[in-house]
């Protein structure tokens, strides 16, 4: 079942990004689809998520729409603090590895997060082990981890569990 929804999906999504300019295409942009479709699903299909169906969901769509300019708005807000620290000799830069906790329970969310938390300037998330996720940070501040783990990922962590879990 998990193998013939990869290829199902890997067909839509190949049908849609090569939609045929001409009639007289079409035949082999489906035939190259089809191919390309079962290799896909052949070769992935043990790494598709476990529960596809939850992707069907209208609420998880409309926090997926939420976290969207959310993300957004952090990235931004960190690309301006880097550049600031770059820009002024005073601001402080203590780079450091923290260790993080996260409450998501998916491996997805998790794989989510770790994204999330690497595209935001400043943090680049080194390493998952279970429940704890190993982060580069360009400004430590302190040794308390609760502190760090609300800076970090608590943010994040609401949506993401609202989408995938």
């Amino acid at each position: 079942m998990k193998q013939f929804l990869c290829f199902l999906f890997t067909l839509a999504l190949w049908l849609l990004l090569t939609w045929p300019t001409s009639l007289s295409q079409n035949w082999l942009d489906i035939v190259a689809g089809v191919f390309f479709a079962l290799l896909v699903s052949t070769l992935l299909a043990r790494i598709y998520p476990d529960n596809p169906q939850k992707a069907l969901n209208p609420v998880r769509w409309f926090f997926l729409l939420l976290y969207i300019p959310y993300f957004f708005y952090y990235c931004l807000w960190a690309n301006l603090d880097v550049a600031y620290r770059v820009l002024h000799p005073d601001m402080p830069i203590r780079p450091g590895i923290v260790k993080v906790r996260t409450d998501l329970q998916s491996e997805m969310a998790k794989t989510i997060l770790a994204n999330s938390i690497t595209l935001t300037p400043g943090t680049l998330a080194i390493d998952i082990e279970g429940q704890d996720l190993y982060v580069h940070w360009i400004n430590v501040r302190g040794e308390d981890a609760k502190v760090h783990t609300a800076e970090i990922v608590k943010r994040f962590e609401s949506l993401l569990r609202r989408i995938f879990e």
